[in-house]
Parts: C-alpha cells; structure tokens; sequence
C-alpha cells in the first residue's frame, strides 16, 4: 500500500478544506487543519543549517513549535515528542517537517499523510524538494466564484485586482508544473458537489486506495478544524451546490467583466460558461495588469534566489520518511 505524501494546493476559496476533510475521512489518509510550517521551513532553510547535526534539527524542530504563526498548537500533537523525535530522526529538512504530519496520522491511526494549503500551489517546487514522491491535487473552481468568495473573508485585505490575479495565477501555476499523471491531479470543486462518490472514485484511483463512503461525510469529520476558522464553518453541514454560481449576484457588473475579460479563456479551459458580460474598461484591466506584472517580479525574483539557494544547500533537502523516500536517498525501502 502507498504511503506517499499527499498536497492539496489551489486558489484560496476554491473548496480545499471540503477536500482536506473527505480525504481525512479516509481510513488510511491523515490530512490536518491548514498550517504555515512547510513553506516557511523550506524558505528559512539556511538559517538552519545542516540538519546532519542533532542540535541543528533540534533548533529547527523548536521552531517548529515555538511560534503561533507555524499554527503546531492546532495539530495536537505533544511538542517534546516531536522535538525528541526530529532529534533522533533522519538528518534532512524534509524529514524534520514530514514528522510533523506523520505524527499527525499516528495519532489517528493513520499511514498516509500530507497538508493543505491553498497557496503551496506557487510553491510546488518546495513541495517536490521536499517530499519527492508526494502527489499534488489541484482542486479548481469557477474564478467568479474564488473572486466573490474572497471579497467576503475577514483575513483577505487586497483589493478585486489581486483577487483576480490569485485565481489566474494559480491556474497557470498548475499548467505549468510539469508533473506527470502519476503525481499531479485535477478536479473541479462544481464536480466534486454535484457528485462526490464519483469524482472521489476517480481522485482513489490516482492516489491507489481504495474509495470509502465515509468520504462523502466530510462534516462527520469537521471537529478537526480548529472552531475560530469561522469562514469554514460552511464544511460543517452537508455537502452542497448551493453556492455555484452566486458570483452572478455576489458581484457588481464592472466586476464580473473584469473577471470575464481576464479570466476569460481560462474560464472557458475548464468548462466555465461566461454571462455575456460586456469587455471590461481600460482603466480596469490596467490596473488588473499593473497587478499581474507586480507578482511575476515577485515570482522571478524568488526563482533566481532558490536557483543560487540550490547550489548551496548544507545539508540534505528531501525527507527520507516513507519507503519511496528512502529509496530516492539511495536508503532503501
């Protein structure tokens, strides 16, 4: 049986704690509430040196807890363990930060583990250094729907523009990863509502386990969300379709153009049907570009740094927890 990591990566409001929750439902998978360790390890990583020293890993795994930000405290796993376990673990970064989830699964009894986060799509290149067998899934929905969802939250500060562009470019992230069949996988969050045994079938037989019923009961499993998350609070009911489609009167009419126009042939990749909605105003589509170019300054910038990054690692990168990671570190299984 597969014990390969397992990511769930999307744009932000796309359905991804609907999916983290039908797969934690899972028997044998282990997906926890959202945290901000991953990235931010992997991003930190010279700071901590080589991790072929004990008190390197011991410093990192410190950090690990120490902090609110990492958001250890919701997983519930005891702190000293992980800190004595990372200790007397394998000497690699990843094998420091998959213990975190690998604890989790223990505690439930689980073999398979992974994360969640929406915006690990941008960083699928840590993903793989990291966790070289892992398999992604991209879940993907209506980026009319992402963009009036967005508007709504509490913790999204920015403007329409850059809601606009968290979709596109997560999208073009996704076309352009490179992974093949066996490591990256598509849905759409309208599919997987309308009828969750069928596309939860197709996503078991990407991953190679077999389909429970328990999955399509992810509510059953929704005290795993810590209770403060309350724009999640819609994971607690019955799955549904109520919400397709409420862009239509969720935004305003030079905002659904603006969608349209940018969004437009993405929209239409996916299956999406546009309104008809007249082109968007200049004015709106320069600033939507004024955006877009911002971030791909951003997003060339960081390739350049881990480029050079690359060439001086301290120490090892991948994790050498499950057997097909062992295998890559020349370890064996």
């Amino acid at each position: 049986m597969s014990d390969r990591p397992i990511f769930i990566v999307a744009c932000p409001r796309s359905g991804t704690t609907l999916l983290q929750l039908m797969l934690h439902a899972h028997p044998r998978i282990a997906i926890p509430p959202e945290t901000r360790i991953l990235v931010q390890a992997y991003l930190k990583r010279r700071r901590f040196g080589d991790l072929r020293n004990p008190e390197r890993r011991r410093e990192m795994a410190q950090w690990v807890t120490g902090g609110h930000r990492t958001q250890f405290g919701d997983l519930g796993i005891d702190k000293h363990e992980f800190i004595e376990r990372a200790v007397a673990g394998p000497g690699s970064l990843g094998s420091v930060v998959g213990l975190v989830y690998k604890m989790f699964g223990e505690q439930h009894g689980k073999p398979r583990w992974g994360d969640k986060r929406p915006p690990y799509i941008k960083h699928m290149d840590a993903l793989i250094a990291m966790f070289p067998d892992c398999q992604i899934i991209h879940i993907v929905r209506d980026g009319r729907d992402c963009v009036s969802s967005l508007k709504e939250m509490p913790w999204f500060k920015e403007d329409i523009y850059q809601a606009v562009n968290r979709w596109c470019e997560a999208i073009d992230f996704g076309r352009k990863c490179g992974l093949g069949p066996d490591s990256y996988y598509e849905m759409r969050y309208e599919d997987l509502t309308a009828d969750p045994e069928l596309e939860l079938k197709k996503l078991c037989a990407f991953l190679g386990e077999e389909f429970h019923p328990a999955m399509t009961e992810p509510s059953k499993v929704a005290d795993t969300i810590p209770s403060h998350k309350s724009w999640h609070e819609n994971t607690r009911g019955e799955v549904t379709t109520a919400r397709q489609g409420t862009w239509a009167t969720r935004l305003e009419p030079w905002e659904i153009s603006l969608c349209e126009t940018v969004m437009g042939e993405r929209l239409t990749a996916y299956g999406y049907e546009l309104s008809g909605a007249p082109k968007a105003e200049r004015k709106h589509v320069a600033q939507y570009e004024k955006t877009a170019a911002y971030w791909k300054r951003r997003y060339r910038k960081r390739a350049v740094t881990e480029w050079f990054n690359r060439f001086r690692e301290a120490g090892p990168v991948a994790a050498q927890l499950t057997d097909g990671q062992r295998e890559l570190s020349g370890l064996g299984s």
